[in-house]
């Protein structure tokens, strides 16, 4: 089976993306402004300009946007997707091409002992363990409590 590009996944994620409320007018412009400032070969000046005009919906800003990156080729796309992660990494986790990818590699939902089946899992930062595991800093320590852990998309 042939790899998935950047530039592929950058067409499967675009309904996604771009349905309404998935991305911030904010998150949209730090997005344009690190691909201008960081690599102004990807969009130049002129470019982000057009693609922050307030005077123009989000949506179309954001479906313009996304059609530029698709021309411009791979790496621009591998970029855009750099960005998104750095300023919206949890729709990043979310994209319909991540999970297209852990299928791919072998890595379904599958069951696991005390967990039903279709639900979400739980996600634990490494630095947790499990009862019966020694801790050098608890969670509760940190000020972190169970009803701050977060659900991974499913």
């Amino acid at each position: 089976m042939t790899e998935q590009t950047y530039c592929d996944r950058l067409v499967q994620d675009t309904p996604f993306l771009t349905s309404l409320g998935r991305l911030s007018e904010q998150q949209v412009d730090r997005i344009i402004l690190q691909l201008n400032r960081y690599y102004p070969q990807i969009l130049s000046n002129k470019d982000a300009e057009k693609f922050r005009n307030p005077k123009v919906s989000l949506r179309v800003r954001l479906c313009d946007l996304l059609g530029h990156l698709q021309r411009s080729g791979e790496r621009d796309c591998q970029e855009f997707y750099r960005a998104l992660y750095i300023h919206a990494q949890p729709l990043h986790s979310c994209l319909p091409s991540r999970h297209a990818l852990r299928k791919t590699c072998g890595l379904p939902d599958l069951p696991r002992p005390g967990r039903r089946p279709g639900a979400p899992h739980l996600l634990l930062p490494s630095r947790w363990v499990l009862p019966g595991q020694a801790s050098a800093s608890p969670p509760h320590a940190l000020g972190l409590s169970p009803a701050r852990w977060t659900e991974a998309c499913t």
